[in-house]
């Protein structure tokens, strides 16, 4: 009979490591947590001491009946959760629930499923850290108290379903401030100017770009200025000034994080965080290998950390020695200074095996996981390896006074190279066809000047909002993912080709927020609420008084909120649509995709249409008006309200005013006019008197 009883979260972990213990060890799952806050309830007694109700969540009745059989039999109980705060809080969990008081109860963790790591965690079993526990219950409680005191608020303002949350609720700000950077930023015109010259018995042109004259650098502005430029360079004589050769190297990348995972699946795979997460925890679980059973591919996926082990550190060196050679090898394997985050407690996101490769394993994965799979063993190979080195030549011509410069790069040894290529590294490398000495004489064919515009700040994809969401100190690995997943699930926030875009039910729920509970959607004071949460991991804060702090200014907004929400209760506006069924005057009510038309007679007529907001703009191609539409996802434009007889369509608020450039529109672009036909580029300063919204 089995002596000692090993518990872990996830039952695909039971098999493996059941295998590697042997006959005396008997493993179970707990199938994540056991007791959680009531979902009825807030579950925090806010006037004793904020101490939370923990209840056994439902359908976790007959697990806790299972491992109570298990715990009778054994000697030991092992508590093997995942690594973590979340981890340690379920084995906490486990030990009120299972009553293992008069137990021998070991927290043991292991940052891989591995034969010796399972095994070597046995020799290190620890009692529970209730100091990571208390950093759970504390982001727990502040995570139930906002959700709890403030959904209702929305649910009263807006509509019911709806949710705020504390990272959440700040993840919609940082999405909506930048759609109105976006809805503010007027284009600048700009223009490039290329020369093509010709060496003596050169087969091909080279093309240099104007740097300016030799007082130094000069932006062109105007197709004016680019025109006065050739003028003066008619029948110059060109010559190279200055030939610069030398060399540049390209560090190879660091092993990744949760968050650098998230972001190159993204951008490599297309992948969203949710799908990353998810086939992470397949291959760190384990996957079916033939011949071998089970065995998980690769380390911990939830992870801060850069850090690579010792044994790591060798098996990569040996690999790569063995299979690229000693001159491939980093001297110095890459090492970023971690921030002051926890959870650098683990190692960086790796391969447990890396004579695992991709190749051997291809057809045992199904084409998705291989491909991450893959993603992270090149990525972590490439971090032990050398840097890449190119050879670099920079040319400086002159003509007149005027200056152009052309730069070429040759890649002289490919280093990680040969094999992890990120999706920034994918530049193509320039090559100047022949030598260029100085005095050099050159032979004018032709300009090409080029006009161009200022692009606006570009809209956060899923990578680059889990970006910037580490970068501001706000959530953590394990947030980043349910984070956008629930704004994307509310309708906050929709997709399109990659980019994220406010709807207009995201809009009104951010200007609630911003105006009722300024703090909870601070990114300052929520990026502090991060650290407090690191200072009770580490013991140096108390997680009760980080909770006794925070509620009662949350209560008296809440409580104030709820006297001002009393007076701007959204009523029924009455549309001058008439229902075609009953006769009744329509009105435009909201619905999760936004505002309709429904008729007041519910529920005897139960008539709605599309609600159109004419905005008093003709349609420059029809006549009709032009109305407020949506994308299917979502997404806010301008259209004839005749479509599809009529295809007019703009992404900004037309303004009813020609351009007195071309006779295009003139759309609104924050304080800004701008023309319609962004070649024209016409734009002028918008009235502040102007009744236009």
């Amino acid at each position: 009979m089995a002596k000692y009883l090993v518990i872990v979260e996830s039952p695909a972990k039971v098999k493996t490591i059941k295998k590697f213990l042997g006959s005396n060890y008997e493993v179970a799952a707990s199938n994540g947590h056991v007791r959680d806050l009531p979902k009825s309830s807030l579950g925090i007694d806010v006037e004793h001491d904020y101490d939370p109700k923990y209840i056994t969540i439902r359908g976790k009745g007959d697990i806790l009946a299972n491992l109570r059989k298990e715990v009778k039999k054994a000697e030991k109980i092992y508590l093997a959760t995942d690594p973590d705060r979340e981890g340690e809080a379920i084995s906490w969990h486990l030990y009120h629930a299972l009553k293992l008081e008069e137990k021998q109860v070991y927290r043991i963790t292991f940052n891989e499923i591995t034969k010796n790591a399972v095994k070597e965690s046995l020799k290190h079993a620890r009692e529970i850290n209730m100091n990571l526990v208390d950093a759970q219950q504390a982001r727990r409680a502040l995570d139930r108290m906002v959700g709890y005191r403030i959904s209702p608020l929305l649910w009263a303002k807006i509509k019911r379903g709806l949710s705020a949350g504390r990272v959440q609720s700040v993840a919609l700000r940082i999405i909506c401030d930048r759609e109105e950077e976006i809805n503010a930023f007027v284009p600048e015109e700009y223009w490039t100017l290329d020369v093509n010259l010709k060496a003596k018995g050169a087969k091909n042109p080279i093309t240099a770009k104007y740097y300016g004259t030799v007082k130094g650098k000069q932006s062109i502005d105007s197709e004016v200025q680019a025109k006065e430029i050739m003028d003066s360079l008619k029948g110059a004589e060109y010559s190279v000034t200055e030939v610069k050769k030398g060399e540049r190297t390209k560090k190879p990348p660091l092993p990744f994080t949760t968050s650098t995972l998230q972001q190159e699946a993204s951008k490599a795979l297309n992948y969203s965080t949710q799908k990353t997460m998810r086939l992470a925890q397949q291959l760190y679980e384990g996957v079916d290998i033939k011949g071998e059973g089970t065995v998980g591919l690769i380390t911990y996926l939830r992870t801060d950390s850069t850090r690579v082990s010792d044994e790591a550190e060798k098996m990569a060196a040996d690999f790569i020695r063995s299979h690229y050679g000693e001159e491939y090898l980093s001297e110095n394997a890459s090492v970023k200074k971690s921030g002051q985050k926890i959870q650098d407690a683990h190692e960086a996101i790796r391969p447990t095996d890396l004579d695992k490769i991709p190749a051997a394993v291809k057809e045992q994965l199904p084409r998705d996981l291989f491909r991450l799979y893959q993603l992270i063993w090149k990525r972590f190979v490439a971090s032990r390896m050398s840097a890449a080195k190119y050879e670099t030549t920079s040319v400086k011509l002159q003509a007149n006074d005027r200056v152009f410069a052309l730069s070429a790069s040759k890649r002289s040894f490919d280093g990680f190279m040969s094999v992890y290529v990120s999706e920034e590294d994918k530049e193509e490398e320039t090559a100047l066809t022949g030598e260029l000495e100085k005095n050099t004489k050159l032979s004018f064919v032709s300009f090409s000047p080029m006009q161009h515009f200022t692009q606006a700040p570009a809209r956060y994809t899923e990578a680059s909002l889990v970006r910037a969401l580490e970068e501001l100190g706000i959530g953590r690995p394990s947030t980043y993912a349910p984070t956008i997943t629930t704004i994307l699930a509310r309708h906050y926030v929709v997709k399109e080709n990659r980019n994220l875009y406010v709807t207009e039910l995201g809009e009104v729920v951010n200007n609630m927020m911003k105006s009722a509970f300024p703090s909870i959607v601070d990114v300052n004071f929520t990026a502090n609420m991060e650290a407090l949460l690191d200072g009770v991991e580490e013991g140096t804060v108390k997680w009760k008084t980080v909770v006794s702090n925070f509620y009662p200014d949350l209560d008296e907004a809440v409580r104030q909120a709820e006297k001002d929400l009393e007076h701007v209760t959204i009523a029924d506006e009455v549309s001058d649509e008439v229902c075609e069924l009953c006769g009744r005057q329509m009105v435009i009510k909201y619905g999760p995709h936004g505002r309709f038309l429904a008729c007041p007679g519910f529920p005897e007529c139960r008539n709605t249409k599309p609600y159109f907001e004419k905005i008093g703009v003709s349609c420059p191609k029809c006549g009709k008006d032009i109305v407020l539409k949506k994308t299917r996802k979502g997404r806010k434009y301008y259209g004839c309200i005749d479509n599809p007889e009529c295809d007019f369509m703009v992404w900004q608020r037309p303004s009813g005013e020609k351009c007195p450039k071309c006779g295009n529109l003139l759309l609104i672009k924050g304080n800004k006019l701008v023309c319609a036909d962004e070649q024209c580029g016409y734009h002028a300063a918008r009235e502040l008197t102007n009744n236009l919204q």
